[in-house]
């Protein structure tokens, strides 16, 4: 095997999403950083299925869910949904918690508010 093939890719940090955001984006201009940056966030929304992810991640007991809570009630299987976790978590509105075999998913309260902040009308 080669020495790059146990590289492990790690995604930045979407600084929108560590509070370093300029404010509302109706008060701003963003830079071309910021709009990649909050089109990845939002593109990852965009889904139905990855919406309904975040509200039964959010809604489930303890904040978090594992895969295996979420097949049937989205009817899809484990590598979809899988597929789906990582690209929230990529995006930083999903942590990701191995425990076993198991990954547990939990979402990052600050993705949110930040995102919520930024597509704010007024500054907080």
């Amino acid at each position: 095997m080669s020495p790059t093939a146990l590289t492990i890719k790690r995604r930045p940090e979407l600084p929108l999403l560590a509070g370093e955001c300029c404010g509302p984006l109706l008060r701003a201009a963003l830079s071309e950083r910021q709009a990649d940056d909050l089109a990845r966030i939002l593109k990852a929304l965009a889904d139905p299925t990855r919406l309904r992810l975040v509200s039964m991640v959010a809604a489930h007991e303890g904040g978090e869910a594992c895969v295996c809570e979420l097949t049937e009630p989205l009817a899809l299987t484990q590598p979809t949904i899988s597929h789906h976790l990582k690209i929230l978590v990529d995006a930083g509105i999903f942590t990701r918690d191995k425990r076993g075999k198991w990954a547990y998913y939990a979402l990052v309260p600050a993705a949110l508010d930040a995102l919520s902040a930024i597509l704010s009308t007024t500054s907080r």
